[in-house]
């Protein structure tokens, strides 16, 4: 497992240096990939969006632009110059105060994102078992709790296997169910079956509605956090400042193939009157299969759906904790007690700690008389938490350019006071709008 090795305000020779993982610990540069489309990507939305037929291509390409690309490509520069993740970027781009709000909001988030992400992966299951459990109260925090616990106990056995089963969760619970959507709409519309939704070039631009219409792109674009998060581990990488671009790239086109292409499947195929948009993906793939007959596969695909979000899980455990780690290490931030590893090297007094608090807040599940409503509450703290860390990152990329300005990376980004200047602009948006609930999501819907 990496380590930082000196004080943030090093010179920018010493801080450089890297201090390699054991051979044992190297992760391939499309792992690593994997595993960041795995924290990023997801299904869910797809039924949301196919409400909007061909304009949710719009929709997703928007906040591709002004949040997924500044934030691959900065995150892709600052890590292959700079190792500890954003912690280390804030840290020696604005001050270490800033550096240690910026991984604290990182961590913090995922209090309540694992939460807002295990209810849903509850409701998945209950429509598999008993469509009845999705609204039981008692029911979403005991998913909560033994996923999570599960998950800590998995990630307690270090960086490699984790990397392992997020990226078997992204391939079983996010592309093959990805694929066959796809394949299926494609098979629909080759039948000489008209599309449900219209695919002319007048639609391709979604009907302004005003504020809400802002609200749904920032809703978008807040789907694309998550892609600097990897960044601490970098130095499992064999070659950290080629390898480290290549995969921010790889999974960011991953990222957007996820997102577009099921959802304008499920318009093909699925008229918008009929798709629930707070039912959910589960319901788009029973309507989807309805068409050939195939409901028999809805059960299964909703275990594979689960896959995916517990893959997801794993990776959210293992990154932001691991940064809280190699500060407290650094700047003494946390107790002793909260530095302790294991033999693996992992922070498990960090995830045991977490886990007490997930806990808790799950058990807010019992006692709010609406689950929804606990989702969205959720997903809104997730979601404004996380911005800040963004905003912070933007500012420390421009200051650190000018700072130093000869220091070694193993990628530039092009433009980048440009590109940091439309992520900024594009999360301050977010953070402003992001507590208005848009129409079209009920009861809320996790930005993240």
């Amino acid at each position: 497992m990496s380590t930082v090795d000196g004080p943030v305000d090093q010179p920018p020779a010493e801080a450089a240096a890297r201090t390699r993982a054991p051979a044992a610990s190297w992760i391939s540069w499309i792992a690593l990939a994997l595993m960041t489309t795995s924290s990023v990507a997801s299904l869910r939305p797809s039924p949301t969006m196919a409400v909007y037929g061909l304009a949710c291509v719009f929709l997703y390409l928007i906040p591709a632009i002004v949040f997924l690309l500044p934030t691959s490509l900065v995150s892709a520069e600052l890590a292959s110059g700079w190792e500890g993740g954003v912690y280390n970027w804030v840290a020696l781009g604005i001050s270490k105060p800033m550096g240690f709000l910026a991984v604290w909001c990182q961590f913090a988030m995922t209090i309540f994102y694992y939460p807002s992400l295990l209810g849903y992966v509850a409701s998945t299951l209950a429509y598999v078992i008993n469509p009845d459990l999705a609204s039981n109260g008692v029911w979403t925090a005991l998913v909560i709790m033994v996923a999570y616990w599960s998950g800590v106990f998995i990630s307690a056995r270090g960086t490699k296997g984790v990397a392992g089963l997020a990226s078997g969760g992204l391939i079983i619970g996010t592309l093959i169910p990805g694929a066959v959507l796809v394949i299926l709409g494609l098979v629909f519309l080759g039948q000489g079956n008209p599309s449900a939704a219209p695919m002319t070039s007048d639609h391709l631009l979604p009907a302004w509605a005003g504020i809400a219409s802002l609200v749904l792109i920032v809703n978008n674009f807040l789907s694309y956090s998550g892609m600097e998060m990897n960044a601490v581990h970098v130095s499992s990488l064999r070659n950290p400042a080629k390898e480290f671009p290549r995969s921010m790239f790889f999974a960011m086109g991953l990222v957007l193939l996820i997102f577009i292409l099921p959802a304008l499947a499920i318009s093909w195929v699925v008229p918008a009157e009929q798709l629930s948009l707070t039912a959910g993906v589960m319901q788009a793939f029973d309507a989807v299969f309805a068409q050939f007959g195939w409901q028999w596969l809805t059960p299964i695909i909703g275990i594979m759906l689960v896959a995916a979000s517990l893959g997801g899980m794993l990776t959210w455990l293992a990154g932001p904790s691991k940064g809280l780690l190699l500060i407290s290490r650094q700047e003494g931030y946390l107790p002793p007690f909260l530095q302790r590893v294991n033999k693996q090297g992992v922070q498990q007094n960090i995830l045991v700690t977490q886990g007490l608090v997930t806990t808790v807040i799950a058990l807010l599940y019992a006692f709010i008389p609406d689950v929804s409503s606990a989702y969205w509450i959720f997903s809104v703290i997730t979601t404004q938490v996380y911005l800040i860390m963004y905003l912070l990152m933007f500012v420390a990329a421009v200051r650190l350019r000018r700072k130093f300005p000869d220091h070694p990376r193993g990628y530039r980004a092009p433009m980048l006071v440009g590109l940091c200047g439309v992520g900024f602009a594009a999360s301050l948006a977010a953070l402003l709008i992001g507590f208005v609930p848009p129409s079209q999501f009920g009861g809320g819907n996790a930005g993240v």
